[in-house]
């Protein structure tokens, strides 16, 4: 499901009704627990949350004329979609993210390297992505991402 949004309100807005409450209640948990210095956007066709080119001029390596990414959440055809950079650049972040999850769904996780999907919206564990959100400032972020765009090239 692409949805064409100029600001996080209007992709909401552009959502099949059942979503919208799903998507809303995340949105407010990823801000309310945001660290301080990063900001929400709009890009790749979903709602992020990145480190703006006032903190980190470099950009994202592959585009640096974008902010570096670090947090996104879709509204995908089957289910919602929640991006979060840290837990596939960092092991032990990623580990422990995998042993908190069966302490608060009873649902199977549903993950690749950084997306975490939920099916169906009552088993988004919303307390435990609060968590997951406060666990990594801007700074620790931008040394976690240059550590490992070195490694890579």
């Amino acid at each position: 499901m692409q949805i064409h949004a100029t600001s996080p309100d209007h992709y909401i807005e552009q959502l099949p009704e059942d979503r919208k409450p799903v998507i809303a209640k995340l949105r407010q948990v990823i801000l309310d627990n945001l660290p301080e210095g990063f900001s929400e956007t709009i890009g790749y066709g979903m709602m992020g949350y990145v480190v703006p080119h006032g903190l980190y001029p470099a950009g994202y390596h592959c585009d640096p004329q974008q902010p570096l990414p670090f947090m996104g959440m879709a509204s995908q055809k089957n289910f919602v979609a929640f991006y979060h950079m840290g837990i596939y650049a960092d092991p032990t972040l990623h580990d422990w993210f995998v042993a908190e999850y069966p302490k608060h769904t009873k649902a199977r996780l549903d993950m690749g390297k950084s997306c975490i999907r939920f099916k169906k919206p009552e088993h988004i564990p919303f307390e435990l992505l609060g968590e997951l959100v406060r666990k990594m400032s801007v700074q620790q972020w931008i040394a976690l991402y240059e550590k490992n765009l070195k490694k890579s090239k």
